[in-house]
């Protein structure tokens, strides 16, 4: 079975960058076909899709946060990571990793962490 695991800071402060490794087991994030993503969400909103990392370490971002997101990955530990760079409490959330079975044109999330709460704070 597929899992994805958060870990991470639950604690950022302002104008530092949020750093969150997602660790897979059960498959490889080398496999075609898959898209490893990163989802957040906030109270009171949606979920937002942060971005991606395809199997050949391609890398997908919203265009609203690109200039500050980095997606990469760590093949020998399976793991891939988010860093969000200059923290504002608006980047407050709790934030996912998946795996997006989908396309470029949708998305189809069949596997999902847990989640993990992120608080930027002072």
């Amino acid at each position: 079975q597929v899992q994805l695991q958060e870990s991470g800071p639950g604690l950022v402060k302002p104008s530092q960058t949020l750093s969150l490794t997602c660790t897979v087991s059960g498959g490889s994030i080398s496999t075609n076909y898959y898209y490893w993503t990163w989802i957040r969400q906030s109270p009171g909103k949606g979920l937002e899709w942060l971005g991606a990392i395809g199997s050949s370490g391609n890398t997908y971002y919203n265009p609203s946060l690109k200039s500050r997101t980095s997606i990469s990955r760590d093949t020998s530990k399976n793991q891939f990571i988010l860093q969000l760079s200059s923290a504002t409490p608006e980047d407050t959330a709790v934030y996912y990793c998946a795996r997006d079975s989908g396309s470029y044109y949708y998305t189809a999330y069949d596997y999902w962490g847990q989640g993990t709460q992120v608080t930027v704070s002072s």
